[in-house]
């Protein structure tokens, strides 16, 4: 009687586990769904970042970034640090990071669609 109900035991877990099995590799096979801001992932189409910039500045409606930085080395030479284009309330803002040639900290915002310079914040790096 021990025997049978042992059988019995390791029958059940192994239907278990190929339940089990089976459910994980239906899972990985499952489309991957659209991000919030209509990206797909993990090999699929994507509509990143870096494409839509590419066409706004194809199609004239943002100046491209060396352009920018072309500006920004005349007035604030020195080391581009980090670079990101933000979409604050519908405009395009360039925000630069440079650290300058006397270690000085610049964050310089310019309207990406002209160029202009909005705002220079900064700070002594040795502060």
């Amino acid at each position: 009687m021990y025997r049978s109900c042992k059988i019995g035991y390791f029958c059940r877990m192994r239907r278990f586990m190929i339940l089990i099995l089976a459910c994980l590799l239906s899972a990985a096979v499952m489309p991957v769904r659209a991000d919030s801001d209509g990206e797909r992932r993990y090999g699929y189409e994507r509509d990143d970042d870096h494409d839509r910039v590419r066409r706004a500045v194809e199609r004239g409606e943002i100046l491209p970034l060396a352009d920018i930085l072309k500006r920004t080395a005349k007035d604030y030479p020195g080391q581009l640090i980090e670079a990101e284009l933000e979409d604050e309330d519908g405009e395009m803002i360039y925000e630069l990071v440079i650290i300058s040639e006397d270690g000085r900290v610049y964050k310089l915002y310019y309207d990406a669609h002209n160029g202009a310079l909005l705002k220079v914040k900064g700070r002594d790096k040795r502060e």
